[in-house]
């Protein structure tokens, strides 16, 4: 097959990223990372809205080693849809530095789910970002949340913050772990106090089965690099809720449209918001390996 052409406006990453002046602990996750193809092997859904540029597993697993990171966490993208080979392929290849997050429909089979957890996917990301995806039936939700449980796996779910408060029934239904993504999405320009943001801290409050990902600063930032507004929120989640936050790159950086960050300086974005070196141990290690890698 031919490769696919990425969209005219598409930012792609950054090609010489800084070596990062913080030092990750020993068997540190990078756990928010994605592939992208390449197209011509692994083509792009039909139903994509966007179309990336190639990111291969090779190009994560190099960056992976240049960074400091012994693992990676591979998140599908919405750009393969409901295809998961190049996710399944990425796992695959890197043995047992590598898990994954799949996104299946409600006609997966349990042979299907079986085989992908044997290539060490350890579970399924529900999307309610409305600009990335067509919506889907909270039942739909439901009927895959109950098949995965069977597997001890656990749901990535990623909203933003404005979405939430009509989300929570739904989320309280779920019979998993769950992982939010990039911090929840709050609007940084409100600050922490903000009923938004509250409102996220209290659900992670009532629900102990709740993780989050303190990732994304560059997703989130108003002010751009060195992502001074997003610092209190990393903070308030690292500090308040130490064993249930993990961190990831984003890597390639998806429908980036400000600019592209270098993933030298998100790693040096760690310390600044897990303060002390008990905090970087379990955000970077022990959470992640809990989570993805206990069996």
């Amino acid at each position: 097959m031919n490769k696919q052409v990425m969209d005219p406006d598409w930012l792609v990453f950054h090609p010489n990223p800084k070596k990062p002046d913080f030092v990750l602990p020993k068997g540190a996750v990078d756990a928010h990372c994605h592939i992208f193809g390449p197209s011509d092997v692994f083509p792009y859904a039909p139903e994509r809205k966007y179309t990336p540029c190639d990111a291969s597993k090779e190009q994560l697993f190099a960056l992976r080693d240049f960074l400091g990171f012994d693992k990676n966490v591979i998140v599908q993208a919405t750009c393969h849809g409901k295809d998961n080979r190049a996710l399944v392929d990425g796992c695959r290849a890197a043995g047992d530095k590598a898990r994954g997050i799949a996104s299946v429909g409600t006609d997966v089979t349990m042979d299907e789910l079986k085989e992908m957890d044997e290539a060490g996917v350890r579970g399924v990301r529900f999307n309610f970002v409305k600009r990335l995806v067509d919506s889907t039936p909270k039942e739909t939700f439901l009927t895959i949340a109950d098949k995965i449980a069977t597997l001890d796996w656990h749901i990535v779910v990623y909203f933003e913050a404005q979405d939430l408060e009509e989300l929570i029934p739904f989320l309280k239904q779920l019979p998993t772990v769950i992982v939010v993504d990039h911090m929840g999405r709050p609007d940084v320009e409100n600050g922490v106090d903000h009923p938004d943001f509250q409102r996220f801290l209290g659900l992670m409050d009532d629900l102990d089965t709740m993780w989050v990902k303190a990732t994304c600063p560059e997703r989130l930032t108003k002010a751009g690099p060195p992502y001074d507004d997003v610092v209190p929120y990393g903070q308030a989640l690292v500090d308040r809720f130490p064993d249930r936050v993990i961190w990831g790159t984003d890597w390639p950086h998806p429908n980036m449209k400000s600019h592209m960050p270098d993933d030298g300086a998100l790693v040096d974005f760690i310390p600044r918001i897990a303060r002390t070196e008990e905090l970087q141990q379990k955000l970077l290690v022990d959470n992640p390996m809990r989570l993805y890698w206990a069996r």
